[in-house]
């Protein structure tokens, strides 16, 4: 039995058969050429896996068999995005590459200088992401989904919002101590990474977020160089992980 190098998402995994979407059926057959007997990944984006065997190789309605679900050896990731709304597809690229990552969630924020066709509900934006959020948790193998959340006014998320926040800002610390070490010391608080839209945070929306008083707000250099958005949001996520 042969196993593509690939995972396909299944939102309810469970002991028994399950009938895949049309969308991992075509992928399984058509795209990987499985056949019956071979054997899939599942993930269900929960942190939970499972190796299941083809019983009906049918490319609109796959039948596999789960004799084991595993849970993930990870817990679900503490670290997250909150970005300001870029112009174009600007946040589908943030999201394809940040989503390979072990990151919980990603918000888009309006903000003061946010780019982005006035009163726009993102929907499209949104729903785009999500699917690209999907295909980077089979791609990279990682047990949880990131979520897409938003778009919402800054003001609103700082206020309802309970962790910790780096702010991506040129006079900020040069190095942060990582996800992981933060982990090891007990610190299991929700971490949320800021930037930007093209243009940066406001003036106002930076003492905002300075005067953050719901947890711990610290300040991360990405470098000596002016970066554009997209580019800020991935590096500052390496730059934690």
């Amino acid at each position: 039995m042969k196993t593509p190098d690939s995972r396909f998402y299944c939102p309810l995994i469970s002991v028994g058969n399950i009938e895949l979407d049309e969308t991992e059926s075509s992928h399984a057959i058509r795209v990987c050429r499985a056949a019956v007997g071979d054997t899939l990944q599942l993930c269900d984006g929960k942190g939970h896996y499972a190796d299941a065997e083809i019983v009906t190789a049918d490319p609109k309605a796959c039948f596999v068999r789960v004799d084991t679900v595993e849970n993930a050896p990870m817990p679900r990731p503490l670290l997250n995005l909150a970005i300001g709304c870029l112009k174009d597809d600007a946040l589908e690229e943030v999201v394809f590459h940040a989503a390979q990552m072990e990151v919980d969630s990603i918000t888009f924020l309006r903000t003061d200088f946010s780019q982005e066709p006035k009163n726009s509900d993102l929907h499209k934006t949104v729903r785009r992401s999500e699917l690209k959020s999907l295909v980077s948790l089979k791609q990279s193998k990682k047990p949880w989904l990131t979520r897409i959340e938003g778009p919402v006014e800054f003001d609103r998320w700082l206020e309802g919002y309970n962790g910790d926040i780096i702010l991506c800002d040129i006079d900020g610390e040069a190095s942060l101590p990582s996800i992981a070490s933060r982990a090891a010391s007990g610190n299991t608080r929700p971490v949320t990474v800021l930037v930007g839209p093209e243009g940066g945070f406001s003036p106002r929306e930076i003492e905002l977020a300075k005067k953050y008083t719901a947890g711990k707000v610290e300040l991360l250099k990405l470098g000596n160089t002016r970066l554009r958005g997209r580019t800020a949001a991935i590096a500052a996520l390496a730059k934690l992980l």
